[in-house]
């Protein structure tokens, strides 16, 4: 959330931003099907996060963006247990395809492409205890961002292509038996926009996205969630990032997250928090964004 793929920021040409950001999520409640529910034999089911993630100036107009998350599941209640371990690797590039300014007001256009890839071999088929759903993804996302007097709005839509994935069983049950150990895993679209005020040294704004499986199956009554189920979520929250001007170069971010509505997925609690830092690879610390 410092600067990522998903807002109107640009790092300078020659800035580069690393950090970590640590996380937090967990639910009691999960959508089976449509039917919210809960299950005593889960109780609450956390994940926490951490994760080194980046972004680098190559000019004002093309990005560079990394991140690879280290994750922890666990249940409160019942005999499974968590899991932990790296996940995915994610890299994107943002590209500043237009701008105009005219008086106070700005509007871009972005194009983003990006790729993941698993960074080892976990387990998929633990759900909703697995660290990742283990599959290949190829993601391509357009953006307009417009901003007057320090107020803006951004929207962006993308489409997350996935690979198939392999299981440890030769053969499975989605709404007929399948004898094999490969799952076809359903595209995705998902939308985001953020609004709210950005200057130099603030960013605080409302973030509202939604993620929608392109097929897939409900979870059948009483049984684990499978990879390839259809799972919707739309989510509400708040981001901030401070960067005081006395610490040149340190940035602070936070958010907090709340799922509203789901299909097949916890009715999860998200807060993140993160530190990052901006140095110029020619040699100079702190710096600017576009």
């Amino acid at each position: 959330m410092a600067q990522n793929e998903t807002d109107g920021i640009m790092m300078g040409k020659n800035l580069y931003c690393v950090g970590v950001m640590t996380a937090r999520s967990g639910w009691d409640q999960y959508w089976e099907g449509g039917l919210l529910r809960r299950n005593e034999n889960l109780g609450t089911v956390s994940t926490k996060m951490t994760g080194a993630m980046g972004s680098l100036g190559i000019n004002k107009k093309l990005n560079i963006l990394f991140s690879m998350p280290y994750i922890r599941t666990s249940a409160s209640a019942g005999q499974l247990s968590g899991f932990r371990g790296m996940q995915d690797l994610t890299v994107f590039a943002k590209y500043l395809a237009y701008r105009k300014k005219s008086g106070k007001n700005t509007f871009s256009v972005f194009a983003i492409g990006g790729l993941s890839t698993p960074v080892q071999n976990y387990v998929k088929d633990y759900l909703p205890l697995s660290i990742g759903l283990g599959s290949r993804n190829m993601i391509l996302r357009g953006m307009l961002d417009y901003e007057r007097n320090h107020l803006f709005t951004t929207i962006s839509s993308s489409l997350i292509t996935r690979s198939n994935i392999e299981l440890d069983r030769k053969a499975y049950y989605t709404t007929q038996m399948v004898y094999s150990d490969r799952v076809d895993m359903p595209n995705v679209i998902y939308n985001n926009i953020r609004a709210g005020f950005r200057n130099k040294e603030i960013v605080a704004e409302f973030v509202a996205d939604n993620w929608v499986t392109q097929g897939g199956f409900d979870i059948t009554r009483n049984n684990m969630p499978f990879p390839s189920n259809r799972m919707n979520m739309t989510r509400v929250g708040i981001n901030g990032k401070y960067e005081p001007v006395k610490w040149k170069g340190i940035s602070l971010t936070a958010a907090f997250f709340q799922t509203v509505n789901g299909r097949n997925m916890g009715r999860a609690s998200h807060a993140q928090f993160g530190f990052f830092y901006i140095l110029n690879v020619s040699g100079k610390t702190g710096g600017k964004k576009n």
